[in-house]
């Protein structure tokens, strides 16, 4: 039984390859051009990946980065022409899969590298792997010279991830502070400062992290205004309660370390010049928040 050519060609074209933008082929490196590649999907003509299109990252030789021959997936980012020819993308294939990557790394509370590329008057721009971010100036640890942060690489947790509007917001804060926290254990006695007064307690800086120092926990005896025990910026060690991995919170206690109630309230200096020796004798007691 025969099969010529003309019966060939038109078995071709009935048969549907259903190749539609935003689908992912397979294909296999078949020819170069000047302005890009041509790639065998399988279909009744090659598939065409314009040199733009090649990579997220800049690429000199198309012929090194994609030898002949070579398999891999691609993107198709327009349909077929009349030639029946499809446009491809490894470019938008790679930062569909940076995007993935990053909510992943938010949803898990992780850090990525972002090389700081500009400054304005909200914070930093940054590179993610090709993705353009952002940091505000709130979440950066060092804010006063922002221009002496571009071209330096930081460590930031992404905060906000948004493929659809192109959005991307890291904190490098909240990236330090988590790696601080890894570093602390229930019981450990902390060096730092007042960082703020609030009503229900006091927030305590320390170690590239915040701890808080809740009203409750600074003496067994009633505190009727903290504002006449602390000052903004003043030394204080307490000792860590609880950890909370999750929220990224650290509770402190001044009061375990009182030899007496309202010692924190009549002499807080003796409590806080002998603290190593009181926190030596209290870790013990400490398996359980009190």
């Amino acid at each position: 039984m025969s099969f010529s050519t003309d019966d060939f060609a038109k078995a071709l074209e009935q048969h549907d390859y259903q190749f539609q933008k935003g689908q992912t082929v397979r294909g296999k490196v078949a020819n170069y051009e000047s302005d890009g590649v041509y790639i065998d999907i399988g279909g009744k003509a090659a598939a065409f990946l314009p040199h733009e299109e090649a990579s997220i990252g800049r690429i000199l030789n198309l012929a090194e980065y994609l030898p002949l021959g070579e398999e891999r997936e691609f993107l198709i980012i327009r349909e077929q022409d009349a030639d029946g020819q499809v446009t491809l993308s490894l470019r938008q294939l790679q930062m569909k899969q940076v995007w993935q990557h990053l909510a992943e790394l938010q949803a898990g509370n992780q850090s990525v590298q972002a090389r700081v590329s500009g400054v304005n008057k909200g914070g930093v721009t940054v590179d993610v792997k090709g993705i353009r971010g952002f940091i505000p100036r709130s979440h950066l640890v060092e804010r006063d010279n922002l221009e002496a942060l571009v071209g330096k690489a930081l460590t930031a947790s992404p905060i906000e991830v948004d493929a659809e509007r192109k959005r991307l917001v890291l904190s490098q804060r909240l990236a330090t502070q988590a790696a601080s926290l890894s570093q602390l254990e229930i019981g450990q006695l902390i060096e730092g400062k007042v960082a703020s007064i609030k009503p229900f307690g006091i927030f305590v800086e320390f170690e590239g992290t915040t701890g808080l120092l809740h009203i409750n926990q600074i003496s067994k005896s009633y505190i009727a205004s903290l504002e006449t025990l602390f000052s903004h910026g003043q030394p204080i060690k307490a000792l860590i309660l609880d950890i909370d991995d999750i929220k990224k919170r650290v509770s402190l206690s001044t009061k375990v370390l009182e030899n007496f109630p309202g010692e924190m309230i009549e002499n807080m200096a003796d409590v806080m010049a002998t603290a190593e020796t009181r926190a030596e004798k209290m870790r013990g007691n400490l398996s359980t928040p009190e």
